[in-house]
């Protein structure tokens, strides 16, 4: 049979017969298996936690010369796709009775020119077989870095003075002046805590109740331990979770980029370490202000730019153009008809 008459019959071109007889020995189809070959590492060793944006990064890194578009057609190629982010539902419980501090940073998370002026925290919970396991953790917005922690299996204020302890610790003791932003929960506005940031010199500073914006950057933190950890991954016990925990927020500092630092960890961030050409922050907020404009609005606007891109009406039929009526004059008296 004629190879003509069979790739009709199979329903496939004749180059691809080539293709498949002699074999693509193209430069670019030589660059796409390279290509796939190292965003599937770079993929898998994170374990499914990377996008493009930080895959290409790496990649860069290691010497490659690639766009963002490049690895983000590889990894549809490849079907490399993360599982989708779940809403969370935080165990924050106001305490009416307890005096609530002001709100000092009204959602202004911009990071600050220096370290210990303005930390976050939250708790969250990590399921396990045996019960939840709490995590309470304070974040420095300088560079977002998880600077305290602790665990523990009572939601209760004594967990997040430990993490505030932790924090101060790691700082070396001398943290007066800082901001420490939280919500209104109960365990922030405990007398233990309390207790612990008057020794300190710390101020806190508190949000609404139920307003995920208000602490946004903590609460962002916990949704991507949410879908980097907890997605993936079922604990049997809370001593099997501890280590696992720890050893994400080290990961978390030391490893991985963060888009607020210009693609830069926390730590390298805070060293002073800053890659050449990346976006800041305020650049960041800027672009999405500008996107969020352009996206509301409003309808009146829409309109009337729409009716005067817009042909003008037709015209009732009334006014419409006809042709002028046929004039016909009278002959002249005494002329006699030239076609009898």
């Amino acid at each position: 049979m004629p190879y003509a008459v069979a790739c009709r019959a199979l329903g496939v071109s004749q180059a691809w017969y080539y293709q498949w007889r002699h074999g693509d020995v193209s430069l670019r189809r030589k660059r796409r298996a390279a290509v796939d070959t190292a965003v599937a590492y770079e993929f898998a060793r994170r374990n499914g936690r990377d996008g493009s944006p930080p895959i290409t990064l790496r990649l860069k890194d290691s010497g490659w010369r690639i766009s963002k578009n490049t690895v983000a057609d590889s990894m549809r190629r490849q079907r490399l796709v993360a599982r989708p982010k779940k809403r969370r539902h935080g165990p924050t419980k106001a305490d009416k009775r307890a005096r609530k501090p002001p709100d000092l940073l009204k959602r202004d998370f911009a990071p600050p020119p220096q370290i210990n002026q303005r930390w976050v925290s939250d708790l969250t919970e990590i399921p396990t077989g045996e019960g939840v396991l709490y995590l309470a953790s304070i974040l420095d917005l300088h560079g977002r870095r998880v600077v305290g922690y602790a665990l523990g299996s009572h939601h209760d204020a004594d967990l997040a003075a430990a993490a505030v302890q932790v924090a101060i610790a790691i700082r070396g003791g001398d943290v007066a002046g800082v901001v420490l932003h939280t919500d209104q929960g109960g365990e922030f506005s405990g007398g233990n805590l309390t207790r612990v940031c008057a020794a300190a010199g710390i101020v806190q500073s508190m949000g609404r109740t139920g307003s995920a914006l208000d602490n946004a950057a903590c609460e962002s933190y916990h949704s991507t331990l949410e879908f980097e950890l907890l997605s993936r991954t079922r604990f049997a016990t809370r001593a099997q979770a501890r280590p696992a925990v720890i050893a994400w927020i080290e990961e978390y500092n030391t490893e991985r980029f963060h888009s607020a630092n210009g693609m830069i960890t926390p730590v390298d961030y805070e060293h002073g370490q800053r890659r050449p050409g990346a976006r800041t922050y305020d650049q960041l907020r800027r672009r999405h202000r500008h996107s969020t404009k352009s996206k509301s609005k409003s309808k009146t606007e829409a309109e009337a730019e729409a009716e005067a891109e817009a042909p003008p009406p037709n015209p009732p039929a009334a006014a419409r153009w006809s042709p002028a009526p046929r004039i016909v004059r009278a002959r002249p008296s005494g002329l006699k008809d030239r076609g009898r």
